[in-house]
């Protein structure tokens, strides 16, 4: 299966862009790095995963991906709480790494059947 043509995996790539491009001028290093890398791996432990000979390795990296997908969530509910990011846009987030949570469990069930 091509993972371009994942919509779990468009939709996380389309929130790293979101995500780098709105802490393009951040200061704070720290949290940008963070952010934006746990952002990144998202859609990039989708698509090694998919690309991997097996179901079993397949999984795994598809697990990764949701962890990361946990890590940025947390991170977009701390950035709102430090007021890094508004309300609605992290509201919107957060209501996207939820989805993208329960594309990942679906897309993991149908791949360890």
């Amino acid at each position: 299966m091509d993972f371009e043509k994942l919509v779990v995996w468009q939709r996380s790539k389309c929130l790293a862009v979101s995500i780098y491009k709105e802490f393009a001028r951040c200061g704070d290093f720290g949290f940008k790095d963070q952010i934006t890398r746990s952002a990144l791996s998202v859609p990039s432990n989708i698509a090694e995963g998919m690309e991997r000979r097996s179901n079993r390795e397949k999984v795994r990296f598809l697990w990764i991906a949701k962890a990361s997908n946990a890590e940025l969530r947390t991170q977009i509910i701390i950035g709102r709480d430090i007021a890094y990011i508004a309300d609605p846009l992290a509201e919107n987030w957060i209501m996207e790494t939820r989805e993208l949570s329960k594309m990942l469990c679906g897309l993991i069930n149908k791949i360890s059947d």
